[in-house]
Parts: structure tokens; sequence; C-alpha cells
């Protein structure tokens, strides 16, 4: 996956989760579990939402490398 697809997918399932929030005020450094306050059911869905679109499998060890956009893109776009 590209840049611009593994950004499409973090922000497709951060919608689907917090769809009322203002995806376009989150910046790649900002944690998004602190600027969306989600919980930690909240915080997996977005995981489980993202390993279903993307087809990659993340494990629960992985979540902290999910921890901003910038970081959720990077993970996506260099795993196997």
């Amino acid at each position: 996956m590209n840049r611009t697809d593994t950004l499409a997918a973090v922000r497709a399932a951060l919608h689907e989760v917090a769809p009322e929030a203002d995806l376009d005020r989150l910046e790649a450094a900002t944690d998004i579990r602190e600027f969306l306050e989600l919980d930690s059911l909240d915080f997996l869905r977005f995981v489980e939402l993202l390993s279903e679109r993307t087809g990659r499998r993340i494990d629960e060890d992985d979540c902290p490398r999910l921890a901003t956009t910038g970081q959720a893109c990077e993970f996506l776009a260099h795993a196997a």
C-alpha cells in the first residue's frame, strides 16, 4: 500500500469509529485516542477495521505503533 491508500484507510476507519470528529484537524503526529477521546473499545474497533480493510494482520503488540495517523500509515505501508 502506498501513503495515499494507507491514509485513506486510516481516515475511513476513524470516521466509522468517531463519525462526528473533525478529522481535518487531526495532524499526523497527534495522538488518535487523546484527540478523538477514544476509549479502549473504540480504539480496538479502529484496529479491527484497519485490519479488515487493508487485509493486514495487526496483533495486540502492534497497537502502540498505531498511536498517530502518521505511525499507522507507516505501519501499514511496511506491514508484511
